[in-house]
């Protein structure tokens, strides 16, 4: 019903409840989150051993790689469905307001929210002693507390703030552009984006950075409420420490990050497996560090995962732990060796979520 309803032309905003359809805000976010859930429950069973098909039981690498199947294909569709629900935030009337504070990641730009605050504040510093002009009688004394000297620390700041920004954006450009940095694009942005890094972890960097600058604001419109005749002076001492505080989280952002790296690849041997060289048809365990970049931990991002024997690309299967996901890892992840794998030496190369490649790693596979 609320499907037909959407389809018959309802305004945005009128569902509610456990609606489903889709198309209104509402929808979107239970959809998402009843989709999340089957997903985590159908995790959690198979993780435990349960729903795979009988006929699939009595050989290991085919029951593994249908439960990566299965799994994939869920994780797709919560994907699409997160992303939809974050199309329709952003159409649901406040998200063409943050449009210019978001990232090419689509994640809440730290930098770029601070500097609109700051040119805010300043747009008020300006707008309100303008509005004293209209009726006050005063105008010389008004116009004197305009001057650019009583304002040099702000405008100090608001440039300070921009420059940063712009700043931000082209070393994560750059970094991106030459792997030393992997980025994924998140399916919509978050308030949380602000003050943590493309994992969700709490960022040291971008706390400090926000309540610095949120408290030399405050410092600000405090001033102007108090002396609205006037451009609203920062005393040097802050604006000192509003550029300490920028040029911390603009050296957090340049080291931030790293290329990932294949260290070694191994034959994965279980209990009572005999030793012996690699062939195809076994797995191999391939070990190093970022494979699973901040940002990638979804299964829909694990499952891009992609890693390259010789001539042959490989998907990484999911393998569902209680909780998460044992592979793959990000210093870890096991793959097979396809039939398709020539003997002889080959070269091992893991391209992560965000499309980074690894060095490569040669290894011998000998006919089986």
């Amino acid at each position: 019903m609320a499907v037909d309803s959407a389809r018959e032309g309802l305004p945005e905003g009128t569902h509610g409840g456990g609606c489903a359809c889709g198309a209104c805000p509402y929808g979107a976010r239970e959809g998402h989150r009843r989709a999340v859930a089957a997903f985590i429950a159908r995790r959690e069973e198979l993780a435990s051993g349960q729903g795979v098909p009988s006929a699939l039981a009595h050989s290991a690498g085919a029951s593994r790689q249908w439960v990566a199947e299965e799994l994939t294909r869920s994780a797709r569709k919560v994907a699409e469905l997160g992303r939809a629900e974050g199309r329709m935030r952003l159409r649901g009337g406040r998200g063409g307001l943050i449009g210019p504070l978001l990232g090419d990641d689509n994640r809440l730009s730290t930098s770029r929210t601070v500097a609109a605050v700051w040119v805010l504040v300043a747009v008020a510093a300006v707008l309100v002693p303008a509005a004293v002009l209209t009726v006050t009688s005063d105008r010389a004394g008004l116009l004197h507390g305009l001057r650019l000297g009583s304002a040099a620390g702000l405008l100090t700041v608001v440039a300070l703030t921009c420059l940063q920004a712009v700043a931000v954006a082209v070393v994560v450009r750059q970094r991106v552009r030459a792997r030393r940095l992997q980025k994924v694009s998140a399916d919509r942005p978050r308030a949380a984006d602000l003050i943590t890094d493309d994992a969700g972890r709490g960022s040291f960097a971008d706390v400090q950075y926000v309540l610095v600058t949120a408290a030399a604001a405050l410092f600000a419109v405090v001033r102007l409420v108090r002396d609205p005749q006037r451009l609203p002076g920062l005393p040097w001492g802050i604006v000192a420490l509003v550029a300490v505080s920028a040029a911390t989280y603009l050296a957090a952002k340049w080291s931030e990050g790293g290329r990932p790296v294949v260290l070694s690849v191994v034959r994965a041997r279980e209990a009572g497996d005999l030793d012996g060289p690699i062939r195809p048809g076994d797995d191999i365990e391939i070990r190093g560090s970022g494979f699973v970049p901040p940002g990638a931990g979804t299964a829909d991002a694990l499952a891009r995962m992609v890693v390259r024997i010789g001539a042959v690309h490989v998907q990484v299967p999911l393998v569902p732990v209680a909780g998460g996901f044992g592979n793959p890892t990000d210093a870890v992840l096991t793959v097979p060796v396809p039939a398709e794998v020539e003997p002889g030496r080959v070269d091992v190369q893991v391209i992560t979520a965000s499309g980074a490649e690894t060095n490569r790693c040669p290894i011998d596979v000998v006919d089986g």
